[in-house]
């Protein structure tokens, strides 16, 4: 201090650039917590494992959708997979295993989604069909219930009652095809998702006042 009062230097100007000084070493100085992190030797993420503010669900490109089916092109036992690109700048491991530092243009990992099995039943046709030879049993001999169809022709629809109430469950989509294939809708169109429990439902505990 007294050599640099000696230079003529105003005491402010020493103390800043003391203080200059310091901040140079501590972000000049990796740290006891760096040496930890290279002893641990932290290995690079896979890229699928990434945290959803690295790749948000942008990213992801929608699937490919066939136009008979409306479906994914690509579905096989009710899951299909889309294309997903990391944010730019993130080093992840690729699909085949390599680590690879992205721009935003490269694919690091497929996406699952889920798709559903059609067999070609449509869900206009079945609605319509309900709606105005319900009477006859056309919506059941299209769905692939011979038995009910004819009972239904015999005695026009149930008195019309069944008619009735064969629209509705058709409606809801309650009543699907025999082959347990599910109705051809457009998808992006209404769908209705049932929901269940079962025992690998997460049950959250109730908290009582």
């Amino acid at each position: 201090m007294a050599a640099a009062m000696g230079l003529g230097l105003p005491a402010s100007e020493v103390v800043s650039a003391r203080l200059l000084g310091v901040l140079w070493l501590v972000t000049a100085s990796p740290g006891p917590w760096a040496a930890v992190a290279a002893a641990a030797g932290e290995e690079t993420p896979k890229c699928e494992d990434l945290r959803v503010g690295q790749y948000p669900l942008y990213i992801c490109k929608d699937p490919k959708i066939n136009d008979a089916t409306q479906e994914p092109v690509n579905c096989t036992n009710c899951t299909a997979h889309v294309k997903c690109f990391p944010a730019p700048n993130i080093t992840c491991k690729d699909l085949n295993g390599n680590e690879t530092h992205f721009t935003g243009s490269e694919v690091g990992f497929l996406k699952t989604v889920s798709c559903r099995n059609v067999n070609g039943y449509s869900y206009r046709v079945a609605v319509a069909l309900s709606l105005f030879l319900g009477w006859l049993g056309a919506d059941r001999f299209y769905l692939g219930y011979p038995a009910l169809g004819l009972l239904k022709f015999c005695t026009v629809g149930f008195c019309g009652i069944g008619s009735l109430i064969d629209f509705i469950l058709i409606s809801m989509q309650i009543v699907g095809p025999s082959d347990g294939s599910s109705y051809i809708i457009d998808y992006y169109g209404a769908r209705l998702t049932r929901l269940s429990i079962t025992n690998e439902t997460f049950r959250k505990t109730q908290q009582y006042p």
